[in-house]
C-alpha cells in the first residue's frame, strides 16, 4: 500500500507531541487522572516514547508522542516516526507541539515509516495512521513519500527480478502513468547507435544491455537526469570477493533514485522539460567479457584504458552523459552508487556531490537542510586530472594508488560533459545499513528530495 494520510473520523485521537525538556510544564497542567496515568506508565517525553491517555471512563481520550531533546533529535531524522511506530492501531491528529518546517518534516517521516517491502513476504502494516494537518501540503508530502517508496522497492528487489529488462519495464510503467515518452536501445543496436561502452560492459550477461531514454514536458527549462543502472555487479573478470558482492543488487541505485525524482517532478507538474537516461547492464563474467588492459572507444571519441573491470559504472555513465551533453540542457545531474571511496569519506548517511557552479551549490546545500536530505560537497579537484590519464589512452577507468577515488571518478565523468555549463554528480550509497525512524534497513533515496527542493532556484521555475 502506498503511503498516505488517513481521513478524519469520529474515532480520531488528538496527539500531543511533547519535548523532553518541557514535559514537566505540560504535566503540571493536566488533571490528576492524567498525571497519575502518565507517571505510572513512565512517560517522560523521551524520543520514541508514546502513550494513549484515557478519559474518566477508561476510553482513549488522546495520545502522547515523545519528541526527545534537540540534542537527541540532531542524532537522526524523523523523530516523530520513532514514537508513531509504537502507537496502537488507530488514527491520530497532531494537536500540539509541532509547527512550520518541523511539522512538514515529521509528517513526511510518518508517511515514510509506513513503507513495507512485501514483494516476497507479507509484512505487518503500520498500525497508527496520521490525519494530515491543515498547515501542510498533504498532496505534495504523499507524492514525496510514494516516490521514495518507488526508489526503495526498485533497489530492494534482487537481481533475479530486477535485471535490465525489469528496470526497463519499471521505467515504462512510470512513463505510462504520467504520459511521458520513452524509447529503449537494446543489445547490438547500442553499437549501431554509437554507445560502445554501454554495450561492452553489458555484453557478457544473458540479459542484454540497454539505454533507457524517457522524456516528459514540452516547455520550460531543460533538465536531464542520468542514473547508473548496473542491475548486478560481479566485478567482471576482476571478480569481487563474496562479501563485497553481497549488496550489488543495489548497484542500480542511481537509476532508482532518478526514477523516484522523475516521479516527483512529473506528479507535481513542475514547469520544465525532463529527460531521464538510464544505461542498464549487468557486469557479468563469460567468454566475451571485457578484460583488464582493453582499450575502449567511447561515444565522445575518448579512448579509455581498462585497468579494473570492477570500475564499470563510470563507463556506462560516460556514454549516457555524452548523449545528454549533445543537447546542452540547462542542467545535467548524474546519480550513481559509484565508489567505495565516497562511503569511506562521508559514511552511508550523507549524499556526496560534485559541482562547480556556485549558485547551484548554494541552492543544493540550503535545500539539503530544508528537505531533511543531508548532502556534502566534494571537489572536482582539477590538479588530479593527471591521475586519470594513463598515457596509452585518453583516460584510465581505475587509476592506481588508491588516493581520491571518488574525486577521480567524478573527474572521469566530467570529461564527458563539455558543452553543458551546469553539471552535478552524486556518488550515493543508496542503502540504509541499519533501520532508523522513517528509514528501514534497505534501499534508500539520497539527494533526490534536496534536488527537487533546489530546482525552482536553480532553473528559475
Amino acid at each position: 500500500m502506498l503511503p498516505s494520510f488517513a481521513a478524519e473520523t469520529k474515532a480520531t485521537l488528538p496527539l500531543f507531541v511533547i519535548e523532553e525538556d518541557r514535559f514537566e510544564k505540560w504535566q503540571s497542567g493536566q488533571s490528576n487522572l492524567t498525571q497519575n496515568w502518565v507517571e505510572a506508565n513512565g512517560f517522560k517525553g523521551k524520543l520514541g516514547q508514546s502513550l494513549v491517555i484515557p478519559d474518566k471512563t477508561g476510553k482513549p481520550a488522546g495520545a502522547l508522542a515523545g519528541y526527545g531533546t534537540q540534542a537527541s533529535r540532531a542524532r537522526g531524522r524523523y523523530a516523530l516516526a520513532a514514537a508513531a511506530t509504537n502507537l496502537p492501531e488507530g488514527q491520530y491528529r497532531i494537536e500540539d507541539g509541532l509547527t512550520g518546517a518541523a511539522l512538514e518534516t515529521e509528517c513526511l517521516g510518518w508517511l515514510l515509516e509506513q513503507y513495507r517491502f512485501d514483494r516476497y513476504k507479507d509484512q505487518s502494516a503500520m498500525k497508527a495512521r496520521l490525519v494530515a494537518p491543515k498547515d501542510v501540503d498533504a498532496s505534495r508530502l504523499e507524492i514525496l513519500a510514494q516516490s521514495e517508496c518507488l526508489t526503495r522497492d526498485l533497489i530492494n528487489t534482487p537481481a533475479c527480478d530486477m535485471g535490465p529488462p525489469d528496470l526497463e519495464q519499471a521505467a515504462r510503467a512510470l512513463a505510462k502513468s504520467f504520459k511521458a515518452r520513452i524509447s529503449v536501445i537494446t543489445g547490438d543496436e547500442l553499437l549501431t547507435h554509437n554507445f560502445p561502452m554501454i554495450h561492452t560492459v553489458g555484453r557478457a550477461a544473458d540479459r542484454a544491455p540497454r539505454l533507457i531514454d524517457m522524456r516528459w514536458g514540452k516547455s520550460g527549462p531543460t533538465l536531464t537526469l542520468v542514473g547508473k543502472g548496473v542491475c548486478f555487479d560481479t566485478g567482471g573478470l576482476n571478480l569481487k570477493p563474496g562479501a563485497s558482492m553481497g549488496l550489488m543488487k543495489k548497484d542500480m541505485g542511481g537509476a532508482a533514485n532518478v526514477l523516484g525524482l522523475a516521479r516527483m517532478i512529473m506528479a507535481l507538474g513542475l514547469p520544465l522539460q525532463l529527460r531521464v537516461l538510464i544505461p542498464s547492464v549487468e557486469n557479468s563474467v563469460s567468454g566475451n567479457a571485457f578484460r583488464p588492459q582493453d582499450i575502449l572507444m567511447s561515444r565522445k571519441g575518448l579512448s579509455v584504458e581498462i585497468n579494473n573491470t570492477d570500475a564499470e559504472g563510470r563507463l556506462v555513465l560516460a556514454d549516457a552523459l555524452a548523449l545528454a551533453d549533445e543537447e546542452t540542457p540547462d542542467l545535467i545531474v548524474s546519480m550513481a552508487t559509484l565508489t567505495g571511496a565516497a562511503r569511506v569519506a562521508v559514511g552511508p548517511d550523507l549524499a556526496p556531490y560534485f559541482c562547480d557552479d556556485p549558485a547551484v551549490v548554494s541552492s543544493l546545500d540550503q535545500a539539503g537542510a530544508t528537505a531533511s536530505d543531508p548532502l556534502w560537497r566534494l571537489p572536482f579537484h582539477t590538479p588530479y586530472e593527471s591521475m586519470i590519464e594513463p598515457g596509452i589512452a585518453d583516460l584510465d577507468n581505475a587509476p592506481k594508488g588508491g588516493f581520491a577515488g571518488s574525486i577521480t571518478a567524478a573527474l572521469f565523468l566530467r570529461r564527458f560533459v563539455t558543452n553543458t555549463s551546469r553539471y552535478v554528480h552524486f556518488d550515493i550509497y543508496g542503502w540504509h545499513p541499519s533501520a532508523a525512524p522513517g528509514r528501514p534497513k534497505g534501499g534508500a533515496m539520497q539527494g533526490a528530495r534536496a534536488l527537487l527542493e533546489a530546482l525552482p532556484k536553480v532553473l528559475d521555475l
